[in-house]
C-alpha cells in the first residue's frame, strides 16, 4: 500500500481493523529516529562477566533530559503534518447535583471568543460518542444532571497559542461560566459491579472443596432494588447461586454465634481517594486529514491497541469518515491513570472539528488533578473468627465498596480484585468475599497501582496485628500459624503457582533486630527522645500479578553479525520493560537485544484474531473459535497488572528459546560435529539442555566456545531459524499448542508462530509451513491443536503471586503528632530477577508511594475536592525524600529456589505493606489503632489526647 514520503513512512506497522488501517510508529522505531533525527535509546551496556545492565535503555535520555514524551510534541515535529498547532481546553461542571443549563461566555472578549465550539449538541448531529467501554455523554448536553464532578460540556479550539492561553486563563477557576438549572440532587444508579465469594473448604487446606468459586461459581446479584443488590434467596433450588448463599449463610450463623472458645472480632476500614501524580499530565496531538480520510494521534498511553480499536469504534458512524489512523504511542508514566484513560478521544474530537488543523490538548496540573484516573477510595467491614487454643483463623466474611466515581472504567474489576486479595498471606478455611463497585458522582477511579489490594490488604494486616494483641501472641507468630502453604487454596478455591514462600519472609522478619530489640529499643529510644513516641510495625502480604487474559506477542530476530532485535507488543510506562525484554534475551541467545522496539500493534507475520471477551465466552464458543489456529482469547494487553517481568516476559523469552533450539544449537552442532568421526563431539554427549553462554560464547560439555557472530553467520548460511514471532495467552496458566517444526511436533507454551530462516535457505518450504512467506521473510507455522485454559479458570480469579513484607521504625512527636519514619527493612520474594537494578528501583517508588498513602496523600471525594478545578501539589501532599527514610531503608530479597524460577511481577506489591506496617508501628508507639487513612498528625493528636 503506497504511503506518503516513503523515506519516513515506510516504517510505520499496518494493521487492518473495522476496515480501517491502522499505522503505527511507537516512540524509539525508526520512524521516529528520523522524525527527531537523533536516536534517543542506546543499546543495552552489559557485562558479560556478571550478566548485569550497566544503565537502562533511556537511561541516558533520562538524566540528559532529552527523552522525549507525547506532551513535548508538537505538529512541526512530525513529518507532513501542517506547521500550525491548534490548542484545545474542555469546560467542566464544577457541581454534580443539578442540571447543565449552558454557558455564558460573557468574560470572553470578542478577540478570545474560540475559533470552534464543540457541544453535545454537535456530537449527536456527527454521530460521534465515546467507545463504550467510556459511558455515555462524552459531552454533556444542557438539562441533564452532571453524572460527576468535573463531567465535560464544552471543548473551545483555537488556532493560535496566545489566544488560547489568554482565554484559558480568563476562565479559569471561575464559578459562572458554566450555569445550572434545577437542583435534582445527584444521580442516583445502580452499582457498577457486584460480586461475591464463597467458600468452603474441605478438611484441610490441601483437601477438595465443599464449594469455592473455582470448583463451582461466583455468586451474583439475582436484581437490584434501589440500587442495592438482592442476592440469590440460600436454598437450594439446584442453582449454583443460591448453593453459595446457603454457604454464606451458614458462614454469617457460625460468626453471629460462635463456639465458646472462638474470638470474633469485627472492624470497618476506610482508605482514602488518591492521586496517581502521574509526572506527565494526560494530553493529546491529533489532526484530521478530510481529503486523505486519514486520522493522525500522538497520544500517551499504556494500552496502544485499545486506543487503536476504540478510535475505529467511535468515528465509524461518524459524519467524518476515517479510512486510517497514525497513531504515535509514545513512552509515559502512568500509574495505572493511561490504562483506558478518556483523553485520547477528546483528541479525536478535537482533531474532526480542527478545520484541518492539529489540534493539541494538554492538561495542567490544575485539569489532571480534576480529571485523571483515581485509586478507589474503599470501605471495608471485616469479620473473623479465630480458635483461641490454637490462634487458626476459622472464617472471614468481608464487604468492601470500592468507590468508582462518575464511569465505570475498571471499578468492577479493581472491587472484585480488592475483595479475592484480602485474605492476604493467610489461609481461611471458610470465606464469604461481597464486593460492591459503587457508581457516584466522584471523579472517575481506575487501574492505579494497587488495583484494590492495596486497600484490601493493608486493612487486613492491620486485623491481624490487632488480633494477636487481644491473643496475647507474638504478631509474626500469629501470622506463621495462619500462613497459607505451597499447595493450599486460596479464598476462590484455586491452588497458588509454585511454592508460597511467605512463610520464609516471616520467620526472616522474625528475627531481624529491628523485630527482636524493639521493647529495649522503645525504652531507650524515648528516654533520649523526650516528648516523642517510638513504635515499630510489620505487615507481610502477597499479591497477585496479572489479570486472567494476559496476552502478548514477541519477535526476536538475529541478524548474520549476531546482533539481536527485539519487537514487542508492550508499552514501556518508565518501569524499564524495554531494557529487561532485552536482557531476558540473554539466555538463550548470550546477549541483550541490541535493538528494542516497543508498543508495537500490529503483527503481518503473525496474523492471529481475537474475537469476543475472554472473561466471559462460554467454553462452547471457545472450543469451537480454537479450531481456527489464527484465533486467540485476546490480542494484545495493555502495560499494567504487574505484567511485563513474567508475562511479557514470558513471549520473549519463548521465541528466543525457537531461535536456539532451531537456529543457534543446532549451528553449534554443525561446528562441533565437523571432521573425522564426528569431530570434538564424537566422543561426548552433548545435549541443548546442557548448553551454556559464558560471555557471549556459547559452550556444552566442553566444547570449543563459539561467539554469537560465528553462530548466527552460520546459522543464515545454513537456512536455519533465524526469527521468531509468537504469541502467549495466560488465563491463569499458559495456553500450549502443538506447532510442526523441521518435521517434528513440538508443545510449546504459545498459541501462535511463525519462523524466518536464513538467506542460506534453498530448500522449499517444508509441507507443514502453512502459506509462503511474507515480505518479512516469516511464515505462519499453524498449530495442530490448542489447549487453551477452560472459561471454568476464570473463576480463580488468580494463581499467581509475590511475596513482601516490611518492618517499619518510627518515632511520633507528641506536639505535633507529626510521624518521622527512622527506617525501614523490605524483604521480599520475586523469583529470578531479571535486574536487580530495576527491582530496586521498583521496590524504592514502591515504597515511597505506600507512605504516602498511609500518612500523607488526600482527595476529598465530592464537593470539596479535586472535582471544582482548584486542587494542586501545593494542596496534596506527595511524600519527599525526608518523609521516607531515604538514606536509611534496606532490603533483602530472597534468592530463587534455583536458576529456574521464572521472574514475578513485583511493580503493586512492593507498595502494600509498608501501609500496614506503620500503622501497626503507630499502634506499638501510642497504643492507639488507626481504622481510616491517611493517619494524619491531626489524627494522632485526637488520639494522645
Amino acid at each position: 500500500m503506497p504511503l506518503a514520503s516513503p523515506s519516513r513512512r515506510s516504517f510505520l506497522k499496518t494493521a487492518v481493523i473495522g476496515g480501517v488501517t491502522i499505522y503505527v510508529a511507537p516512540l524509539g522505531s525508526k520512524a521516529y529516529a528520523a522524525l527527531f533525527e537523533q536516536q534517543l535509546l542506546t543499546p543495552v551496556q552489559w557485562n558479560a562477566a556478571d550478566g548485569r545492565a550497566r544503565f537502562r535503555i533511556d537511561g541516558i535520555a533520562k538524566v540528559t533530559g532529552s527523552k522525549i514524551f507525547a506532551r513535548d510534541i508538537r505538529a512541526r515535529d512530525l513529518p507532513n503534518w501542517p506547521r500550525q498547532q491548534s490548542h484545545a481546553l474542555i469546560l467542566r461542571t464544577t457541581l454534580a447535583d443539578r442540571t447543565y443549563a449552558g454557558l455564558d461566555l460573557s468574560v470572553l472578549e470578542p478577540d478570545l471568543k474560540p475559533d470552534r465550539m464543540v457541544t453535545a449538541q454537535d456530537l449527536a448531529r456527527d454521530q460521534l460518542a465515546f467507545p463504550a467501554f467510556y459511558g455515555d455523554d462524552m459531552l454533556l448536553p444542557p438539562g441533564k444532571t452532571p453524572a460527576y464532578l468535573g463531567h465535560a460540556v464544552a471543548i473551545l479550539i483555537y488556532h493560535d497559542f496566545v489566544r488560547f492561553r489568554y482565554a484559558k486563563d480568563k476562565l479559569k477557576f471561575r464559578d459562572d461560566v458554566v450555569r445550572y438549572g434545577e437542583h435534582t440532587g445527584p444521580l442516583q444508579r445502580d452499582p457498577w459491579g457486584t460480586f461475591r465469594y464463597v467458600r468452603i473448604g474441605g478438611a484441610t487446606g490441601y483437601d477438595d472443596d465443599v464449594y469455592s468459586s473455582l470448583k463451582d461459581a461466583p455468586i451474583f446479584p439475582s436484581t437490584m432494588r434501589k440500587h442495592l443488590p438482592v442476592w440469590p434467596d440460600g436454598v437450594d433450588h439446584g442453582k449454583l447461586g443460591e448453593q453459595g448463599m446457603y454457604y454464606a449463610g451458614q458462614i454469617a450463623a457460625e460468626l453471629d454465634q460462635p463456639p465458646a472458645d472462638w474470638l470474633v472480632m469485627q472492624r470497618d476500614y476506610q482508605t482514602q481517594s488518591v492521586d496517581t501524580a502521574a509526572l506527565e499530565p494526560d494530553n493529546a496531538n491529533c489532526w484530521y486529514d478530510a481529503a486523505a480520510q486519514a486520522l493522525h494521534m500522538v497520544v500517551p498511553t499504556q494500552s496502544p491497541q485499545e486506543v487503536a480499536e476504540s478510535t475505529v469504534e467511535m468515528t465509524a458512524k461518524g459524519r467524518y469518515p476515517v479510512r486510517k489512523v497514525f497513531l504515535h504511542p509514545c513512552y509515559t508514566v502512568g500509574y495505572g491513570s493511561k490504562d483506558h484513560c478518556n483523553m485520547p478521544f477528546y483528541g479525536v474530537v478535537c482533531a474532526l472539528y480542527g478545520e484541518g488543523r492539529p489540534v493539541r490538548i494538554a492538561n495542567d496540573r490544575y485539569e489532571q488533578f480534576q480529571t485523571s484516573l483515581k485509586r478507589h477510595a474503599f470501605a471495608m467491614h471485616y469479620r473473623i473468627g479465630v480458635d483461641r487454643k490454637t490462634g487458626l483463623m476459622q472464617a472471614f466474611q468481608g464487604h468492601f465498596e470500592a468507590n468508582g466515581g462518575g464511569r465505570a472504567n475498571f471499578s468492577p474489576s479493581v472491587a472484585m480484585v480488592g475483595a479475592t486479595a484480602a485474605q492476604s498471606i493467610y489461609y481461611f478455611p471458610k470465606n464469604d468475599l461481597t464486593a460492591v463497585a459503587l457508581a457516584s458522582r466522584a471523579i472517575d477511579a481506575g487501574s492505579a497501582r494497587g488495583y484494590g489490594t492495596l486497600q484490601s490488604m493493608a486493612a487486613t494486616e492491620m486485623m491481624v496485628d490487632e488480633m494477636a494483641a487481644l491473643l496475647q501472641l507474638d504478631p509474626i507468630e500469629f501470622r506463621l500459624r495462619n500462613v497459607l502453604q505451597s499447595g493450599m487454596k486460596n479464598t476462590q478455591g484455586a491452588i497458588p503457582a509454585g511454592a508460597v514462600r511467605a512463610d520464609e519472609i516471616l520467620r526472616k522478619a522474625a528475627g531481624h533486630p529491628l523485630w527482636t530489640s524493639r521493647a529495649v529499643q522503645k525504652k531507650n529510644y524515648e528516654a533520649k527522645h523526650p516528648g516523642q513516641r517510638y513504635g515499630v510495625g510489620f505487615a507481610c502480604v502477597q499479591k497477585d500479578f496479572g489479570t486472567g487474559a494476559e496476552s502478548s506477542f514477541a519477535r526476536v530476530e538475529i541478524d548474520p553479525q549476531g546482533r539481536i532485535s527485539l519487537f514487542h507488543s508492550g508499552t514501556e510506562i518508565g518501569t524499564g520493560m524495554s531494557t529487561s525484554q532485552a536482557l531476558i534475551c540473554v539466555q538463550w541467545l548470550g546477549m541483550p537485544a541490541t535493538q528494542v522496539l516497543t508498543s508495537v500493534t500490529d503483527w503481518p507475520e503473525l496474523p492471529m484474531q481475537a474475537s469476543g471477551d475472554p472473561y466471559l465466552i462460554s467454553q462452547h464458543e471457545q472450543d469451537s473459535l480454537s479450531r481456527d489456529p489464527h484465533w486467540t482469547p485476546a490480542f494484545a494487553s495493555p502495560s499494567s497488572a504487574t505484567n511485563s517481568a513474567f508475562y511479557f516476559g514470558h513471549t520473549t523469552r519463548e521465541a528466543a528459546r525457537v531461535v536456539f533450539l532451531h537456529g543457534l544449537w543446532p549451528a553449534a552442532l554443525d561446528f562441533w560435529q565437523h571432521g573425522l568421526g564426528g569431530g570434538q563431539a564424537a566422543p561426548l554427549v552433548v545435549r541443548p539442555e546442557d548448553a551454556r553462554w559464558v560471555e557471549g560464547a556459547l559452550t556444552c560439555a566442553g566444547m570449543q566456545p563459539l561467539p554469537l557472530a560465528r553462530l548466527a553467520q552460520r546459522a543464515h548460511e545454513m537456512g536455519l531459524v533465524t526469527g521468531a514471532v509468537v504469541h502467549g495467552f495466560n488465563r491463569w496458566q499458559w495456553t500450549e499448542a502443538d506447532f510442526p517444526v523441521n518435521g517434528q511436533v513440538q508443545r510449546l507454551p504459545l498459541d501462535g508462530l511463525a519462523l524466518r530462516h536464513g538467506a542460506g535457505a534453498g530448500q522449499p518450504a517444508p509441507a507443514q509451513d502453512a502459506g509462503e512467506p511474507g515480505a518479512s521473510g516469516y511464515r505462519m507455522i499453524e498449530r495442530t491443536q490448542v489447549f487453551i485454559p477452560p472459561v471454568q479458570r476464570n473463576n480463580a480469579a488468580v494463581t499467581y503471586y509475590t511475596a513482601v513484607g516490611s518492618l517499619v521504625e518510627l518515632a511520633v512527636h507528641e506536639a505535633t503528632g507529626k510521624v518521622e519514619l527512622l527506617t525501614h527493612h523490605s524483604l521480599m520474594e520475586c523469583g529470578n530477577m531479571i535486574s536487580p537494578e530495576l527491582v530496586s528501583s521498583q521496590l524504592q517508588g514502591g515504597l515511597a508511594m505506600g507512605i504516602g498513602h498511609a500518612l500523607h496523600e488526600y482527595l476529598p471525594l465530592y464537593e470539596d475536592g479535586p472535582g471544582d478545578g482548584t486542587w494542586n501539589f501545593n494542596r496534596y501532599h506527595l511524600p519527599l525524600a525526608s518523609d521516607v527514610a531515604l538514606w536509611t531503608q534496606t532490603a533483602d530479597i530472597l534468592p530463587p529456589l534455583s536458576e529456574t524460577d521464572p521472574p514475578k511481577g513485583v511493580a503493586e506489591v512492593v507498595m502494600i505493606p509498608i501501609v500496614g506496617a506503620i500503622v501497626n508501628g503507630l499502634a506499638h508507639a501510642i497504643d492507639h489503632r488507626f481504622t481510616a487513612l491517611p493517619v494524619t498528625p491531626g489524627h494522632i493528636l485526637e488520639a494522645l489526647a
